[in-house]
Parts: C-alpha cells; sequence; structure tokens
C-alpha cells in the first residue's frame, strides 16, 4: 500500500453513505466530501474552467451562418423607372479556418494548462476543507472534555464549600475560609459557563462544515507517515503540495499566454463559400411597359482568404508587454506560494512536535497535581494546610487536565495540518475511496471535444445540504461516571 493511501485506510468502510450522527472522524469527512458547498462549488468551478478548452477549440473550427430580410421602399427617386419596390433576401455562408498565426493552437494549450492548475486548486480545496473538519472535530472534543472536567471542580467546590461551612459552625474553620470556598466556587461557575459558550460555537462550527450535528465523537485514528525532520517535510510538500503545482502550471500558461498574443501580428488564411439569393416580389421594373425582368437573383462563390495584418494601432505589442508582465507575475507567484509553504509546513512540524512535547508534560503534571492534591487534603485533615491550599491545589489538578486536553487536540491538528501542507490530506489518502470520488478528469473529458452548439447540461440543482432544520446546540452532555470525577 502506498503511502498516498494510508491515512486513515485502517478505518475505511464499505460504503460513502454518512450515518445520520457522525461519530468518527472518517464519517465526519464523508459527510463533509459530500455535502460541504465550499467543495461542491470548488467543484462546479472547475467544470467552468473545463468549458475553456471547448471555447478556444471553436475558433479553429468551421462556422457557419445564414441572413434573412425584407425591405420595403417606401420612397425612391422619380426618375428611377426600374428599382424595385420591395425584396426578400437570403444569405449564407461557411469559413474554415486553414491558418491562424498559431493563436489557436496557443490557446488551446493555455486553456488545457489552466485546467490541470484548477485541479490541482481543487485538491488544495479537499485538503484545506479535510483539515477544517479535523480541527472542528478535535475542538468539539475538547471542549467536551473541558466541560466536564469543569463541571466536576464545580461539583468537588459545591462539596468543599458545604464541608467547609459545616467546620465553620463547630469552629474548627474561620469565616475567612468559607468566603475562599465560596469565592472559588462562583468562579469556577462562571469557568463553566465561559466552557459550555465554547463548546456550543465548536458544534455549531461543526456543522457549518460537515453539515450535520456531532453525535458522540470517538478518538481520532493515529497520524501515519508523518515526517521525522522538518526538511524531509518540506522535501514532500515542494513535490506533492497542490497549491505549489497549480502555480507552477498557471505560470506555464501564462508563458503560451505570450505566444497566443504575438500571432496578432501574422497573417491568417481561411476557405470560405457563400451564396446569396434575392427576390423582388414583381417590383423590379413594373414601370417598364412590357418588361419581363427576371424577379429572382442568386449567386454563389468560393475561395481562399488571405489576411495580412498591416498595422493594428500599437496592440498586438500591449497584448504582447501585457502577456509577459502576467507571466513575470506568475514566476513571482511560485516563489510566493513555495515561501508560504515551507514556513507552513515547518511551523506545522514545530507545532506538532511541541504539542506532542507539551502532553508528555501534562501527563506528568496531571499525575503530579493529583497526588498533591490528595497530600494537601491529608495534610489539612491534621491542621498542617488551609482550605486555601486545597482549593489551590484543586485549580492546579484541573488547569493540568485543560492543558493536556487542549494539547492532545493541538498535536492532531498540526500534524493533520503538516500532512495536508504535504499534500497528504486529500480523499484519495483518507481512505474514502469505498465508494465514487468525484474525478474532475470525467466531465474535462467528457466536454473538451464537444462540438455541437445545442450540446448543453441541465441547470444544476444545489449539491450542498442546508443546516437550518438542525437544531440550536446545546452543551449538555452525558453525566460523568464517578471514575472520572475527581475526589
Amino acid at each position: 500500500m502506498s503511502k498516498r493511501s494510508l491515512l486513515l485506510g485502517a478505518v475505511a468502510i464499505a460504503t460513502l453513505s454518512p450515518p445520520a450522527h457522525a461519530d468518527t472522524l472518517r464519517e465526519a469527512f464523508v459527510a463533509a466530501y459530500k455535502t460541504n458547498p465550499t467543495l461542491s462549488g470548488a467543484q462546479a468551478a472547475q467544470r467552468a474552467e473545463d468549458e475553456n478548452v471547448a471555447i478556444a477549440k471553436a475558433d479553429g473550427r468551421p462556422s457557419s451562418g445564414s441572413q434573412f430580410g425584407f425591405q420595403e421602399d417606401f420612397l425612391r427617386n422619380s426618375i428611377s423607372f426600374t428599382a424595385p419596390l420591395r425584396r426578400v433576401s437570403a444569405s449564407g455562408d461557411v469559413s474554415v479556418p486553414l491558418y491562424s498565426g498559431g493563436r489557436v493552437k496557443n490557446a488551446v494549450r493555455a486553456a488545457k494548462t489552466r485546467v490541470v492548475a484548477g485541479q490541482y486548486d481543487l485538491r488544495g480545496t479537499e485538503a484545506s476543507l479535510f483539515s477544517n473538519v479535523v480541527a472542528a472535530y478535535m475542538d468539539v472534543m475538547r471542549d467536551e472534555a473541558v466541560v466536564k472536567l469543569n463541571r466536576a471542580n464545580v461539583g468537588v467546590l459545591a462539596v468543599n464549600l458545604e464541608a467547609t461551612s459545616d467546620r465553620f459552625e463547630i469552629g474548627d474553620l474561620t469565616r475567612t475560609d468559607v468566603a475562599q470556598s465560596e469565592s472559588r466556587l462562583e468562579v469556577a461557575k462562571g469557568e463553566l459557563e465561559s466552557a459550555r459558550a465554547n463548546l456550543i460555537a465548536s458544534k455549531e462550527n461543526y456543522i457549518a462544515l460537515v453539515g450535520q450535528e456531532p453525535g458522540e465523537l470517538q478518538s481520532p485514528p493515529p497520524l501515519p507517515n508523518l515526517p521525522k525532520t522538518p526538511d524531509e517535510a518540506v522535501d514532500i510538500a515542494l513535490q506533492f503540495n497542490p497549491d505549489l503545482l497549480a502555480a507552477k502550471e498557471r505560470s506555464a500558461a501564462s508563458e503560451i499566454d505570450i505566444k497566443t498574443a504575438r500571432g496578432a501580428v501574422k497573417p491568417s488564411v481561411e476557405a470560405y463559400v457563400q451564396g446569396t439569393y434575392v427576390n423582388f416580389l414583381d417590383t423590379l421594373g413594373r414601370d417598364v411597359p412590357n418588361s419581363t425582368v427576371d424577379q429572382g437573383q442568386s449567386n454563389a462563390e468560393a475561395g481562399v482568404r488571405l489576411t495580412v495584418p498591416i498595422y493594428q494601432g500599437g496592440r498586438p505589442a500591449a497584448q504582447v508587454r501585457q502577456a509577459q508582465a502576467r507571466s513575470g507575475q506568475a514566476y513571482e507567484q511560485i516563489i510566493a506560494t513555495e515561501r508560504n509553504i515551507i514556513a507552513q509546513t515547518r511551523a506545522a512540524y514545530s507545532s506538532w512536535r511541541a504539542s506532542e512535547r507539551v502532553i508528555q508534560s501534562s501527563e506528568r503534571a496531571v499525575a503530579a497535581s493529583a497526588l498533591s492534591l490528595e497530600g494537601v487534603r491529608a495534610e489539612n485533615s491534621v491542621g498542617n494546610r488551609t482550605i486555601l491550599d486545597i482549593l489551590n491545589a484543586e485549580q492546579e489538578l484541573l488547569n493540568a487536565q485543560v492543558q493536556l486536553v487542549t494539547a492532545r487536540r493541538n498535536s492532531y491538528v498540526a500534524g493533520f495540518t503538516l500532512l495536508a501542507a504535504m499534500g497528504r490530506a486529500e480523499a484519495r489518502d483518507l481512505g474514502l475511496d469505498g465508494g465514487p470520488l468525484y474525478d474532475p478528469k470525467v466531465n474535462y473529458e467528457r466536454v473538451e471535444g464537444q462540438f455541437y452548439d445545442f450540446q448543453t447540461d441541465p441547470n444544476p440543482q444545489p449539491k450542498a445540504t442546508r443546516t437550518i432544520d438542525t437544531p440550536a446546540q446545546t452543551a449538555d452532555i452525558e453525566p460523568i461516571p464517578d471514575s472520572e470525577t475527581r475526589k
């Protein structure tokens, strides 16, 4: 199995039909892939780009036309006895371009190159969407965990306040101890409300991306094939990042545009056939006695026409200079894109590695804080610690736990962002091949050779789903098992 098919292949299933709730990361990917308007809009834009090839080819194909007319002469010269009063006419022509100075050929080449660039752009849109889905998925998981931790903290502080009040009643503690417990409990309630609001925001963002509300999200699978060094990551990104590949294709197309513009000063040759028919409706020579003038006239001709531009007011030279400037702009955009990719890849690698180290530190901090809290409570029971010491130990444990779940979220998001920068986070990399994936080449191959004027498609219908029917999200979560609460 290749590296580009390993990312989530371990959790691939046999269908692309999204479930009622996206409980796994892969199901979230599938739902977003099938219903997200940003991606479906990008696919439609690519189909529009495909048509530029057929449009460019049309300039090199035969063309024909016809004209029909009726003319009534209301006023004519008084000495014109033979002029007709009315006439009907019909004409038709067919022309076949034989040589156009290379303009058509180069325009077709440029259009094809831009189609390839658009296909890379579509890959980049996929990777960007999936990166956003990963962030939204992990945000919901993180914020649910933070709500649970803060809710448990409120419960513990409420118990602490009750115990402190009882001890105050018997004179074992002072009013200051009770006030400290009350203050810390109210602060914890405020932090819980903030955490609930963050969870609601994360869920709504998830719905906007995936198209359906999150269910009980499962832990995502490990990310494979992460690079060992930032230099390795950059090397892969410079080979496979779709944004950079698209910039290179657009630069190649702009070079071809220069050749197209130069063709404006070259001769063009076309073959043609044309014919006309006029009928004067018995009004030609009607004032001439005993006239037997034929009322119908027709003619036809065929030939070859050579057109040689001599002077066009400087337009061709301006168009060439314009194409050259745009080609220079495209060169600079390659370098700019390359710079951004290098910076993004290195930053994502650094963030991923830092988050991994934060996870290790936070796990040790949680263990140490839990042990510290247990010791402080024991020491308080014999009078060696104050209530404030217990409250501080509680807060330190909460902070360490929040830091841990945040670091796990950051690590996964940074790792996936790194894969995306390396060109390893597109539909076929994510194990979504259990059903039909959108292949932009299919539409291109369908339309690039079409030449019939009336060969159109049905008017499009929206592919993305609306979310107006999803309920407003809440921060309600399942109760915390006793084994997960902090005693």
